[in-house]
């Protein structure tokens, strides 16, 4: 797992491994500015650890032409890449975690979709679910 500490002393990264079409599809849709709340999906509770932005846009996922990469795709290929990734870049490192079972006890979060499909693992946020995120993060420090 990527950690957001990982994130921090990097400054930034590529967001490689994306295996999931729905996902990628999500991931092909970001711009450079845009920003994300970096959710740890591993740990126990899951939750929002912080915030990071794109810094550059879509484009193959070079891990998936990697023979040797646990993430490698004998179907893509460098004419026709599957998989694509983004460059994201540190924002912040929220004080306290907001675990999932604190976003789902939102009731303006009811609709978001990691209340409802907490297993994809990018999303689509609105603007109005990542302002809302921010406010949770800035209460509790």
């Amino acid at each position: 797992m990527y950690s957001i500490d990982d994130l921090i002393a990097d400054g930034s990264t590529h967001w490689d491994g994306v295996r999931n079409y729905q996902a990628r599809n999500n991931m092909m849709k970001m711009s450079v500015g845009d920003e994300v709340l970096y959710y740890h999906s591993r740990q126990t509770p899951p939750a929002v650890v912080g915030r990071a932005k794109i810094v550059r846009e879509s484009y193959p996922d070079f891990t998936q032409f990697d023979k040797k990469s646990s993430y490698y795709d004998s179907r893509s290929s460098e004419d026709k890449p599957r998989w694509h990734m983004v460059d994201i870049e540190f924002l912040e490192k929220f004080v306290a975690e907001i675990s999932l079972t604190e976003i789902k006890e939102q009731k303006p979060l009811t609709d978001m979709v990691l209340v409802n499909n907490s297993r994809l693992s990018v999303q689509p946020v609105s603007k109005e679910e990542f302002d809302w995120i921010l406010r949770m993060s800035q209460s509790k420090s």
